[in-house]
């Protein structure tokens, strides 16, 4: 078992090569390989969207704020605290958000591959 303690209250990285407000970090890495699975979070503030094709399945539960969300297909949601989505793995998705959203997500991926 690991512990990572208060990781809400963390100061996020900023994500490099967007045009956007956009932090993110990895907290925690199974230790799976061939299956990896990594979690962490993801910040958006007002301001530009960000646009972000996947290339693993994850999982992304709004535990502050809010995001506008749109996939290729043009179906957009407003996700809010408690909200949880899915997006496979080829998805391409938009996030923006009025003020600011904060996610936890859970990815097919190893560490730093977003």
């Amino acid at each position: 078992m690991k512990h990572y303690s208060k990781i809400t209250g963390s100061t996020l990285p900023v994500m490099e090569d967007v045009d956007a407000a956009a932090y993110l970090e990895d907290f925690s890495v199974s230790e799976d390989l061939e299956k990896p699975i990594t979690c962490g979070l993801f910040r958006l503030e007002k301001g530009n969207s960000l646009t972000y094709t996947y290339t693993y399945h994850e999982m992304k539960l709004v535990i502050d704020g809010e995001f506008r969300i749109s996939d290729e297909t043009g179906t957009e949601v407003l996700a809010t605290t408690g909200d949880l989505l899915y997006f496979p793995k080829g998805s391409t998705i938009t996030f923006s958000t009025s003020d600011y959203g904060l996610g936890f997500f859970c990815g097919q991926r190893g560490e730093g591959e977003a």
